[in-house]
């Protein structure tokens, strides 16, 4: 069997700078805070097919301070890097034992390295998407996270920026600081890859007991609700109540928020196409502190997409393959011949958040919530057509 291929390790900046200058062909990263999983190896797998077998992936690991709050998880969030290195060149080894790529470069800095003056003297304002949904419970994290994907943007330099599509209000985040800074790369972003049984796939999963994760299936099955309802016709305030009601009725579920939005604004598609800015649809109890905050990750929970790839600003409803492990939400969820992730049993617009929504005389909204099981949080999308 032939072995696999180690990438190169870089730990400071010198080092990557080193390993980037000698690196050949075009460039792209994937941008993650490591205990990797395939949601994240299926970005990296994109990553390597956009570069191609003379060009370069990056793949920095860092657990990023500035993007979690006090309470939060920051030293709890589990950190394999050794598991992580290997996890990477066995994903980008081809059966030559031939990396598939020219060279794949990991970064994994310390905050030291990251933020060599203490506390950033110069920070980003991530705007007004930043201040609805995730944003209300976590009020400082978008800051964080552009503080992060900037400086990593100009540290790796690529081509290519690729973004999980779970992280949905992160990705709008990413894709207007891109556009208003003048940052060039191109932001793909991917879907989202689930489990077996259809939960979104995240590093923060393993803080689920097995009675808390059957319970967190809950998610998937009312985003599934909502997608049936606008294939059904029901307008935005019918899609919101139907994956309300799922979700809101599930034992062990202590929900933040259902939401109906623009995918690019956010503004509120629920209540009459008002634009109103969105706001959590549900008055949640004071929410502990507790140990997962989940969508706080640059590139995680993302799935395969292996065609041509939409360019920066587009609609992140459209399709960019038709690869396997594709998401499905029609409450009919299967795993792929494959093993890997989801595949759909049908094609009605809205099951499916990373297949093409064709929306005719409709329009694209996405279909977001939150959720509390235990003392973790959850997020998960879907896109529907409202017509």
């Amino acid at each position: 069997m032939a072995s696999t291929c180690v990438p190169v390790l870089t730990r400071s900046r010198p080092e990557l700078a080193d390993a980037l200058a000698a690196a050949p062909g075009p460039r792209a990263v994937v941008m993650t805070m490591g205990a990797l999983h395939q949601g994240h190896l299926d970005l990296v797998a994109e990553a390597a097919r956009r570069v191609g077998a003379h060009g370069t992936v990056v793949v920095t690991i860092f657990v990023n301070p500035l993007q979690f709050a006090a309470g939060e998880d920051l030293d709890a969030y589990p950190r394999t890097l050794r598991a992580d290195v290997q996890a990477l060149g066995d994903a980008l080894t081809g059966p030559d034992g031939a990396l598939v790529v020219g060279r794949l470069v990991v970064f994994a800095p310390t905050p030291e390295v990251m933020y060599p003056g203490g506390q950033p003297a110069v920070r980003i304002d991530p705007g007004p998407v930043a201040t609805v949904l995730e944003g209300r419970t976590r009020p400082t994290h978008f800051a964080g996270v552009c503080q992060v994907v900037l400086a990593l943007l100009h540290l790796t330099a690529p081509r290519w920026a690729l973004f999980g599509r779970k992280d949905a209000q992160q990705l709008a985040i990413v894709r207007a600081m891109v556009r208003d800074l003048a940052v060039p790369v191109e932001v793909v972003p991917v879907d989202i890859r689930r489990e077996a049984d259809g939960l979104a796939m995240s590093s923060r999963n393993v803080y689920l007991s097995g009675t808390q994760r059957q319970q967190a299936l809950a998610l998937s099955r009312a985003l599934a609700a909502g997608s049936r309802a606008a294939a059904g016709g029901a307008d935005g305030a019918g899609v919101r109540q139907a994956a309300l009601a799922v979700l809101g009725g599930a034992d062990g579920v202590e929900v933040d928020y259902v939401a109906l939005v623009d995918p690019d604004s956010f503004v509120d598609l629920a209540d009459a196409g008002l634009g109103l800015p969105a706001a959590p649809q549900v008055a949640p109890a004071e929410l502990g502190a507790g140990t997962g905050q989940t969508g706080d990750e640059p590139g995680a929970g993302a799935g395969p997409e292996t065609g041509t790839g939409p360019q920066a600003g587009d609609d992140p409803g459209r399709e960019v393959s038709a690869g396997a492990g594709r998401t499905a939400l029609d409450g009919g969820l299967r795993q792929d011949d494959r093993g890997r992730g989801q595949t759909g049993v049908g094609p009605e617009a809205g099951d499916d958040p990373g297949r093409e929504v064709s929306a005719g005389a409709g329009r694209t909204a996405l279909l977001a919530l939150a959720a509390r099981v235990g003392s973790t949080r959850l997020i998960d999308n879907a896109l529907v057509v409202l017509h």
